[in-house]
């Protein structure tokens, strides 16, 4: 382990199960967590190739975008397979039957401003005409806790299942307070699918915990935060190296 390397960050070997663990590299892959409603998507040699471009200080930002925008793909992939299916039979062209399943049930995305709002476009890709709401929450600089200034969601969304955007989770403040209003507006907490690129096992743990019926998503939990709550090894501010940088 060289000197940069967090201590008990867990490393495997990545790579095609087929491939003799000899012929794999190793790498550092994602801490388990105990809560059972968090997914995290499998440690593949794709997706942490892909995580290595989007945490490298030297990415450009155009590279940072694109290869994010995969991830979020991913996640949006892995977000609807938790969404409810029902049986649904259809014919083929050659005049078969096919037992298939059709998924049931209305869905949008909430984007917690501004970072959330870069994983809007891999809904789009994926779920045609989605409607995507915003939630603006930010710190506030008398009392330091996240402090709600602005939401526009669809007005059927208490019957709709809910895509809550985010890419980083650090601490977890915004992303609860997010889901508060979520539930303010009738939204069943068990209708809720937060989609994230990279958490802070304290974050994750805190959320999974507060919100129990909630399903997270995440493409990887990091070793944890530092003295300023920022994500370590993490990737830097997601949304200045997506939107400025």
């Amino acid at each position: 382990m060289s000197s940069d390397s967090q201590p008990g960050a867990p490393s495997q070997s990545v790579g095609p199960e087929y491939q003799p663990a000899t012929q794999k590299p190793k790498a550092t892959v994602s801490t388990v967590i105990p809560q059972s409603n968090v997914t995290i998507l499998p440690q593949t040699s794709q997706l942490i190739a892909l995580l290595t471009m989007i945490r490298d200080k030297n990415t450009g930002r155009a590279d940072f975008i694109f290869y994010s925008n995969r991830i979020i793909r991913l996640l949006v992939e892995e977000g609807l397979n938790h969404l409810p299916t029902v049986e649904h039979s259809i014919t083929t062209p050659v005049g078969r039957t096919y037992s298939g399943v059709k998924f049931e049930g209305k869905i949008c995305g909430v984007s917690i401003m501004r970072a959330g709002e870069s994983m809007e476009e891999g809904l789009r890709n994926c779920c045609r005409s989605v409607r995507i709401g915003k939630i603006l929450i930010q710190r506030d600089e008398e009392t330091a806790k996240p402090k709600l200034y602005y939401d526009k969601l669809p007005e059927d969304i208490a019957d709709r299942w809910v895509m809550l955007l985010d890419p980083m989770l650090a601490t977890g403040g915004s992303a609860l307070m997010a889901v508060d209003v979520l539930k303010s507006r009738g939204v069943p907490e068990d209708h809720i699918l937060f989609l994230n690129l990279i958490a802070s096992p304290e974050g994750a743990k805190n959320f999974a915990e507060r919100f129990p019926k909630l399903r997270v998503v995440t493409a990887f939990v990091d070793q944890g935060l530092d003295e300023k709550n920022y994500i370590v090894p993490g990737l830097g501010d997601f949304g200045d190296r997506f939107y400025t940088m």
